[in-house]
């Protein structure tokens, strides 16, 4: 009898045409422009073929506007579980009131219900952005988990190049100073656990799994990102990942975000974002490649079944 895998949870963070252009600076973002209708269709396609049933966190605004609601109902349609991620998708939720926080939460968890007829239940904060405000919030409205948690050092030098690359006035940095999270949270744990919030409640929280030695990150974007230095490299790099987590008995949570999967040939307005002069048909043969790699050693699930086991 085979033995059986650990399981790991993959999740997409659906950022849109839009939140894109806006992390990026300027105003052409604010009619709210929109690939789902190319982008959703395409990704479902290939998660059927490697049999995936994955967690995709959306946008409330998207889910506000008609012309989203078709490409996001297919998503449930296909049997993919709903995730919040946050109305507005902005990255200093550490700065919301708890007033503030109840309205991300709570109005996109309304539209998401009326397209899907699912109750999110998981939330990840755009550019890994939390508070224990925002725990507070999810546990009164019976959110199961959280996944806004990025456990690495790096944090720090991503937002330095990012303000290097980025059209941002003195005041939108200075709110986005935060952004990829601190030095510090390459201290924080790898492995899920629970927030201790007021009265004696907790909330779990499920990181985004990171190297649980070295605290440096493994999701699609890096591996892309090394994968153009070396395709041996990239393979070398992510099963070294996946050894660690067994080894360390870390069930890893795997990020994905749609620039991972699309590049410059497909969305031509963001053709100036790192990794968008990779075809979109080359991301598309990464993304297998290291699926069926993370395949052979991990039974791939959702974040809500995660969830579900961990809190057994």
């Amino acid at each position: 009898m085979a033995k059986k895998k650990p399981v790991a949870s993959l999740s997409l963070d659906l950022d849109n045409l839009w939140s894109y252009k806006k992390i990026h600076g300027g105003d052409d973002w604010k009619d709210f422009p929109s690939y789902l209708d190319r982008f959703v269709p395409f990704v479902l396609d290939i998660l059927d073929e490697l049999g995936l049933k994955i967690t995709f966190f959306i946008v409330g605004q998207d889910a506000a506007l008609n012309k989203n609601e078709k490409a996001i109902k297919m998503i449930s349609d296909r049997g993919h579980e709903i995730g919040n991620h946050s109305f507005n998708h902005e990255s200093w939720l550490h700065l919301y009131s708890k007033k503030e926080l109840e309205f991300e939460i709570l109005e996109t968890e309304k539209h998401l219900l009326q397209i899907t007829g699912q109750k999110t239940v998981g939330f990840r904060g755009p550019g890994f952005s939390w508070s224990m405000d925002l725990f507070e919030v999810l546990f009164e409205n019976e959110y199961k988990f959280d996944a806004s948690i990025l456990p690495t050092w790096i944090g720090p030098f991503a937002r330095k190049y990012y303000f290097m690359t980025a059209d941002l006035t003195p005041e939108e940095k200075e709110i986005r100073k935060l952004l990829f999270g601190q030095f510090k949270d390459g201290f924080r744990k790898v492995k899920p656990y629970y927030w201790d919030l007021q009265n004696g409640n907790k909330l779990l929280e499920i990181p985004v799994t990171t190297f649980p030695a070295f605290r440096i990150p493994f999701h699609l974007s890096y591996l892309l990102f090394i994968s153009n230095i070396s395709p041996a490299l990239m393979k070398l790099y992510f099963n070294t990942a996946l050894l660690n987590c067994k080894i360390a008995k870390v069930q890893p949570s795997f990020l994905l975000h749609p620039l991972d999967l699309i590049g410059g040939d497909m969305v031509e307005e963001l053709a100036f974002f790192p990794g968008m002069n990779i075809p979109t048909d080359k991301k598309q043969q990464k993304f297998k490649e290291v699926i069926r790699m993370f395949q052979k050693k991990f039974e791939i699930i959702s974040m809500g079944k995660h969830a579900e086991l961990i809190n057994k």
